[in-house]
């Protein structure tokens, strides 16, 4: 198993993380709108990939805080940091997001949340805690970012399409509303595969998009490499 992935900017160690860099983290990093000021968030961090990814995206010029609450993921996210180009754009917190208390809120708060309930645990209890939401409901992180989320500010993450419809039943009732929502599909051929959401506390009309990762004959296409040109070493 990889210890890592390199991007072109940036390396990101993974072997102490329950959950390594994969496709869902790069899309959310690459795809989440930056805001042209203010603060970021991002909620369960875990190796610190979407925090770099954002922080490359807006130079450095955006301050980013990154929460994660296993304590190897997180001391091998600030290692990530640390050796980035970005040391002091990006603070890392270990602890519990529906703990935090900071006396700021942000205009944009990102996760890739745990999105498995009521499934078979996994064996082993890091990668259960990163997989399932036992401890990190949608419910609960919904009105944790509602908390958290300045006035004009959005809320972007990425499930796969059924804990997608599960979260947005839930946000109606807790008076959020969707801006973007983008359908992710491996190929043309294949069903949704991923959901990119945007969330506001602001009445919005939805901007619905799509995006195919491979092309006929299975490469990737151009409109994936042209999201994740800046990171991928091969594009």
């Amino acid at each position: 198993m990889s210890a890592g992935f390199q991007c072109k900017k940036f390396y990101v160690a993974h072997d102490r993380c329950a959950m390594k860099v994969g496709t869902d983290g790069l899309l959310l990093g690459a795809w989440a709108p930056v805001p042209a000021a203010g603060n970021i968030l991002d909620i369960g961090s875990g190796s610190g990939l979407i925090s770099l990814m954002l922080a490359q995206r807006s130079n450095g010029a955006l301050p980013i805080t990154a929460i994660e609450l296993d304590s190897d993921a997180a001391e091998q996210a600030c290692e990530n940091v640390a050796l980035s180009c970005w040391p002091d754009t990006i603070r890392l917190i270990k602890g519990d997001i529906l703990t935090y208390q900071p006396g700021e809120r942000y205009r944009l708060i990102v996760s890739n949340p745990p999105f498995f309930q009521q499934a078979l645990s996994a064996t082993d209890a890091k990668r259960h805690q990163a997989r399932h939401n036992d401890r990190l409901p949608f419910a609960a992180l919904l009105q944790k970012a509602a908390e958290l989320l300045h006035s004009e500010g959005v809320f972007a993450l990425i499930l796969p399409p059924g804990s997608a419809q599960n979260l947005l039943a839930l946000a109606q009732t807790q008076g959020w509303f969707v801006t973007q929502y983008c359908a992710v599909r491996s190929s043309d051929t294949k069903p949704v595969l991923r959901l990119l959401l945007c969330l506001s506390r602001y009445p919005a009309d939805t901007e619905h998009t799509s995006l195919t990762i491979h092309q006929a004959g299975g490469d990737y296409s151009a409109q994936y490499k042209a999201l994740l040109r800046d990171f991928y070493l091969k594009f």
